[in-house]
This record gives structure tokens, sequence and C-alpha cells, in this order.
């Protein structure tokens, strides 16, 4: 991938320095003009007349209105040229006409910034040329049918904010035993150049496109993103249109963190904006339980359960939020892998993973891949996420847990525990519940398994839903009801390979 520019004693040809707009602005933009014969651009960026934590991040758009990249708050200046660019801009024609520097008010503190632009307009570029721009191509790397793991939120160099490239980061998640990863860099797209060639170096590992769509009243992940996807929301479009513009790829709209309120220490991170329609996922646990999981894990469920109670049928995933492939972690920071995401696909591919998240059909390991696993399955067979019986009939429940001994599982109904919680004193130990479905002309019922320890959960499994098919009803109550305490008892099946191993009960 390209460097920085080569440094070169030559003047701008042009330099603005005006006031940041205040008020209710969020993005503005200035213009500036590209001339015939331009081979490369460079803008040199920064806040001046402000206090040393006010931040302003940058990107391009061309002449032409084509996203052209975003670096965010990093401070290096932006290059873009025909066959290269600095990390997270796209390199390609220049086009002649009025360019613009997209400008976001990420955190400003001091009453009266300016922003400082200098331009350079190059007929011959610094850049050392970075090949040709490729899309990826779909790739298979298992036809298996099987839980695959994986990280769904990893970022690159791409992102301003993080440092490793592409085979630092397929290097370190290989070796911690994943399958995948989602490469979910700070609105952009230019990663998406590299990764068929860094995947044809990393044949174990699937390199997922995505977007870490970062706003400043909250983030999201797009999985399977490969197309730009404009984020300038209250510029240039909505929250919902970018909803609308990821599922238009055929990707998946995951929200990221939804209660990591770190104030200015990590700017928009919280969700604090209206949730849109057709939300595919949220993210339960961001970072590994030990890191920093057991400070915000809960209230990242309890944010899911209420989103669930409002009819979606969003998966749990777990992402690292890894910047740094694992290297040099802050206190609180979390390598690749912790969590780890389990997804159940027909195959290794793109296409199946986000058609295993579709159907709920994720386990979330909330420290990491070691952890024990839980496989949920319904007897009548699911169809995706939602099992359909006649009225008056009965759904069994049978969750089959490996790795588990030492800890306790319990299953939960629309958010609540449900039934007495077990021993988990065999390996493999499969719980099996039979459970009524729900009256004709009552919502759909949602169940899952957690894994505790002690009472800390551990592992949480996607939900299934059972519903009465004879019946015509909403998808919720809308509100969280009581346990039904006259639901059937849990029967625990221990089916062994060898001899049947118990531990002490002394809790």
């Amino acid at each position: 991938m390209a460097g920085r520019p080569v440094a070169a004693q030559e003047s701008p040809a042009l330099v603005v320095d005006e006031p940041v707009p205040g008020g209710d602005v969020v993005f503005f933009l200035v213009p500036f003009s590209v001339g015939a014969g331009v081979a490369e651009l460079e803008v040199r960026h920064a806040v001046v007349d402000g206090d040393d934590d006010d931040v302003l991040d940058f990107g391009l758009q061309d002449a032409a209105g084509a996203y052209r990249g975003w670096g965010g708050g990093n401070p290096e200046p932006a290059t873009v040229g025909v066959r290269a660019a600095s990390r997270g801009y796209i390199a390609g024609p220049l086009p002649e006409g009025t360019w613009h520097v997209v400008v976001g008010r990420a955190r400003l503190s001091s009453t009266a910034p300016r922003v400082l632009l200098e331009f350079f307009l190059r007929a011959t570029p610094t850049l050392p040329d970075d090949g040709d721009q490729a899309q990826v191509a779909p790739t298979t790397l298992s036809t298996e049918a099987r839980w695959y793991a994986g990280d769904l939120h990893v970022h690159s160099r791409d992102s301003g904010d993080a440092r490793p490239d592409l085979d630092e980061v397929a290097t370190f998640a290989r070796g911690r035993g994943l399958d995948f990863v989602v490469i979910t860099d700070h609105n952009t797209n230019a990663q998406v150049a590299h990764l068929d060639e860094a995947q044809a170096r990393h044949p174990g590992l699937l390199l997922v496109p995505g977007v870490e769509f970062t706003t400043y009243n909250g983030h999201a992940g797009g999985f399977g993103v490969t197309d730009y996807v404009d984020h300038k929301v209250g510029l240039s479009t909505t929250l919902q249109a970018a909803v609308d513009a990821i599922h238009a790829q055929g990707a998946l709209f995951s929200i990221n963190h939804p209660v990591l309120d770190l104030g200015d220490v990590c700017i928009g991170c919280a969700w604090t904006q209206a949730i849109p329609d057709a939300v595919d996922a949220v993210e339960v646990a961001t970072g590994g339980y030990r890191q920093s999981g057991f400070i915000f894990g809960a209230d990242a469920r309890d944010f899911w359960d209420r989103l669930l109670d409002d009819g979606s049928h969003a998966a749990p995933v777990g992402g690292s939020d890894d910047h740094k492939a694992g290297v040099d972690l802050e206190a609180f920071g979390s390598p690749i892998g912790d969590p780890t995401t389990m997804i159940f696909a027909r195959d290794q591919t793109t296409a199946a993973l986000l058609d295993g998240i579709r159907c709920n059909r994720t386990v979330v390991k909330l420290q990491g891949p070691d952890d024990p696993m839980v496989d949920l399955q319904t007897s009548p067979a699911r169809d995706c996420d939602t099992v359909v019986v006649d009225a008056g009939a009965s759904v069994t429940l049978r969750a089959t847990v490996t790795g588990g001994v030492g800890l306790r599982a319990r299953l939960l109904k629309d958010g609540y525990e449900d039934g007495a919680v077990v021993d988990i004193d065999a390996d493999p130990l499969v719980l099996e519940r039979r459970v009524a479905a729900p009256a004709p002309d009552a919502a759909d019922e949602r169940w899952r398994v957690e894994l505790l320890d002690g009472d800390t959960p551990r592992v949480v499994s996607g939900h299934v839903w059972t519903r009465t098919g004879a019946a015509d009803v909403a998808t919720s109550c809308g509100c969280r009801g009581a346990p039904d305490t006259a639901a059937l008892g849990c029967v625990a099946l221990k089916l062994l390979a060898g001899r049947r191993r118990r531990r002490a009960a002394s809790r």
C-alpha cells in the first residue's frame, strides 16, 4: 500500500484560512479548483486559534461529486493521485473543476477556531504507484456447513486512528484460530482495493469487506459493504438513507458499542440518535469481558433486549474494535478475537456469513475463542430464526453445550430468565426444554441461552422465535412481561463419549 508523500520543498497553490462555522453546523465544505494536467493533489489541514483538544475531521469530494476518501481526525495530509493515495483515500482520475474538502466538527471547545488548509497541485506524483484498484471478488475458502469463528469489528491502517496493514491483521487473527474478520474502517472503502491481494496471501482466513459507519451520535458496522456509504448525516444524507444504502449492497447494518459513553474520549461512540428501521445486529460485546466488557456489557445487552421488545430480530454480535492488530494495546484495549462471534454458515464465504447473521445463527463468546460453545436447535426445525407451529402445539428447544464444565446455563424468554439455572457438569451437555407455542392472538416469543460464570454471562446465543402459524399477530408486544413460572422444567441429558463426570456442588 502507498506510503506517505515524499517530502518536497514547494509552495502551496492555494491557502485557505477561515472561521469554522458555528451553530448547528455539523459538516461544511471548502471548495478549491483542480485544473488540467494535475497528477496528484495534497491537502494539509490544521485547526488554528483553537484549544489543544479541538478536533476537526477531514475528507475529500471530487469535481464530479464523488467521494475520494476520509481521514477523520488523522493529522496527516490527504494525498490523492491517479495511481496511489494516502491511507483512507481513493486513487483514480482527477477530474477538472471544483473539488471540496469536507470538514466535520468532531469536537470543539474553543469559541472561535479557524481551519487552515494548504493545497498542493502536482504534475508529477510523489507517491509510489499502488497498482490497479481492484474490487473484491467472491471467495470460497471452505464448502463445509459449520460454525465459523471471527471478529466483526477490526480496523486497518485505512482508518485514520489505526496503524496495522491487512497482513498484520490477518496474521494475528489466524494465530488466534479465527476463520474470518470483517475490516471496518471509519467511513471509507479504501481498504477494499487491497483485500483480494491480501486474501491470496492468507488462504486460511476470510477477509470480509465492511465499514464502521461513524457519526457523531453513534457508530455502526456495515458487514459486506464495498461501496462508500455517505456518512454526512445532516449535510447530504439521513441515517435511514444510509441504512437503506447499506442494504442495497446486500450488506448488513449493526449498531456498534451502543452504550459506550466515554464523552470526548470516544467521539460519538454511544448511540444517542433515533434507531433506524431494519437493524440487522447489535454489538452486545465490544472488547473482551476482562478488558472492558465488565463495564458496559450488561447495559449493551439491555439495549439489545429493548430493541427486540419493539419487534426487531437483530442478531447478537461482538467485536474487538482492535486498531493495532493485537500489539501494544492500551489498558482497556482488546486484541482481535476478544470477543469472538461464532456464525453458523453453509460455507466460508461472505454471503453465507451474512445469511447466518440474518437468521440469528450467532453465538457471542464474550471473552474470546477459547470460551465454551452453545448450539441452540429446535424441533420442529427453525425456518431462519423462527419456528412456526399450529395452535396448541409445542416446540422442543435443545441446547448443546461444549467445553462448559464448571459454568451454569440458563434459558431466557423475551429477555428474562425462565426456569432453573443448570449446573454444567458434563461435556458435552444437552439441555432440552419443551415449550408451548404462543396463544393464537399473542406475539411471537423469543428464546436464547446464556452460559454463566457464577452469575456473569460468558456466552450469549442468538434467538429463536416461536410463533403460532394460524394467527395474524404483531411481531412484538412492545413490553417485557414477567417470567412464565408455569413453564415446563428443564431436563438435562448428559451425553458423554466416555464416562460421566461430575463436579462437587459447592457454590
